[in-house]
């Protein structure tokens, strides 16, 4: 018998993402404390220029799990911030690709650590072998459904 009959409440609370929620609205306040006006939004499309630089729209969707519409959107704002620029790929000009600014390069160490202080904050009392444990269902309740 799969072990999939979830109380009313607890499917929701699954379906909803509480905890993934809460998670952000702390980040999204502890970015605020510190002066940072970007939002948690615009900062996970940062966090993946600074692991790669220069990636495309398209490729930059792909990561963040984001339509076109809102990737265009984050860039746009994420522009006149001045955090990142459009530029032409060099091997196919109907490509742009989005670039890090210097601007965008200072703010990595500082939003790093408040998202670090952040998940520490969220995950207080909860053990390593808990956290590997939830990452584990995690990982493959999308692969299950990728």
């Amino acid at each position: 018998m799969p072990n999939n009959q979830f109380k009313r409440g607890e499917l929701y609370s699954v379906i909803n993402g509480m905890a993934s929620t809460a998670v952000a609205r702390r980040l999204q306040k502890n970015f605020r404390l510190a002066g940072l006006e970007i939002t948690i939004e615009q900062w996970s499309v940062l966090y993946h220029l600074w692991k790669e630089d220069c990636l495309s729209q398209q490729e930059l969707c792909t990561r963040t799990f984001r339509d076109k519409p809102s990737i265009t959107r984050l860039i746009d704002n994420l522009e006149k911030q001045k955090l990142v620029k459009r530029m032409a790929s060099k091997s196919d000009r109907r490509i742009n690709l989005v670039c890090l600014t210097d601007a965008a390069k200072v703010l990595q160490d500082q939003t790093i650590e408040l998202a670090n202080q952040t998940m520490n904050e969220a995950l207080i009392g909860v053990n390593k072998d808990e956290i590997e444990t939830v990452k584990a269902v995690f990982q493959r309740v999308y692969d299950n459904l990728t």
